[in-house]
């Protein structure tokens, strides 16, 4: 039996968008206080290889949509020691313009995707602006031209990149949408991305209101619970609370880039 080499995985924050609660529910919230989302990539470092997951948005985008930049993807990388550059694998969990721009940062990379979410990303779906509004032309364009190129490498359903490391299809925030399911010293870590948004959306079974359907969210909380070592082994794909209940990766990021495979410093 081959033993698993665990990974680290970091948390970095890019961005962020100052709302209110009832725009992070399907229905609203009654209570609609202050509910800020952040903005996040992901590094998966192994001993041999490193991971990046997500790729984020550029300024430009950030202004056209109204969120602020904090720092670039590349930057946040570099403090935790991940030369962008120079990474050779790229997981995109679903290809809204929030988890797929930046693609100059990994040029050389293979990119990593769901087959039914560019085919949803490029098929009639798109038709209907509710749907297509979250979706960038370009990045999209340039997804393309990565599979035209031999940059890209598609999964169906289940796939393991890595002993170790592999991704799930997760569906229902898009057709396509995948989490990530990583061996750590701690067990098992899934980074949900938008499976949930925030903790509540999982917690309380009340979906964020950027859907394709419904019935595939709630199942997928079940997933996730199912694919992590424990609730607490879920790491939701834009809540602040993660800065919060995790360690920096080192001393002076504080805010800024957390270490996820290690034991949480509140739950």
């Amino acid at each position: 039996m081959t033993t698993l080499v665990p990974y680290e995985v970091y948390a970095v924050r890019y961005a962020r968008h100052e709302r209110r609660a009832s725009e992070n529910f399907l229905g609203g919230d009654p209570h609609d206080a202050p509910m800020p989302l952040d903005y996040f990539v992901w590094a998966v470092v192994g001993p041999e290889k490193t991971y990046i997951v997500d790729t984020g948005f550029d300024a430009d985008t950030a202004k056209k949509r109204g969120r602020e930049v904090l720092l670039s993807p590349r930057e946040g990388l570099a403090m935790i020691g991940v030369d962008a550059g120079c990474v050779k694998d790229v997981i995109i969990t679903h290809m809204h313009y929030d988890h797929c721009g930046n693609h100059h940062l990994f040029a050389d990379a293979i990119f990593h995707l769901q087959d039914i979410e560019m085919a949803y990303a490029t098929g009639r779906h798109m038709c209907h602006a509710v749907l297509n509004q979250i979706y960038e032309v370009e990045d999209v364009c340039t997804m393309v031209r990565r599979l035209f190129s031999g940059h890209l490498q598609f999964h169906d359903k289940f796939d393991e990149l890595a002993p170790g490391l592999t991704v799930h299809h997760i569906g229902g925030h898009t057709m396509g949408l995948q989490a990530v399911r990583i061996w750590t010293k701690r067990g098992w870590v899934v980074l949900a991305s938008d499976a949930s948004h925030l903790y509540a959306n999982m917690d309380e079974a009340r979906p964020f209101p950027a859907v394709y359907n419904v019935g595939e969210v709630l199942e997928g909380y079940r997933t996730l619970r199912k694919l992590a070592s424990s609730p607490n082994h879920i790491v939701p794909g834009h809540d602040p609370l993660v800065l919060k209940r995790y360690p920096a990766a080192k001393p002076g990021l504080e805010g800024t880039a957390v270490r996820l495979d290690v034991e949480l410093i509140k739950n």
